[in-house]
């Protein structure tokens, strides 16, 4: 019997195939892991909510770049109408 594979492992291997656009058969030739144990693994983060510790990583990231978008177009935003108002 296969020894179990680390959770880090698996979070990777999901990532490819989620994220990456890693085909199932592909991921299963790189990371010598059957295409059935992946299929498990896609649908128990599936039954989970669907989201895996990578995506929430992932939308992490993305919410602080939007959020600090948000504030350069705010500040942007302000300085604009001060120089309206000064004009």
């Amino acid at each position: 019997m296969a020894s179990p594979i680390p959770q880090e492992v698996k979070a990777k291997i999901l990532s490819s195939i989620k994220d990456d656009g890693v085909s199932i058969a592909q991921a299963s030739t790189t990371y010598n892991v059957t295409e059935e144990t992946l299929r498990k693994w896609l649908r128990a983060t599936i039954d989970n909510g669907g989201t895996s510790s990578s995506e929430i990583q992932r939308l992490r990231r993305e919410n602080q770049q939007l959020k600090e978008i948000i504030g350069t177009l705010l500040l942007e935003k302000e300085a604009t109408k001060k120089n309206i108002t000064r004009s």
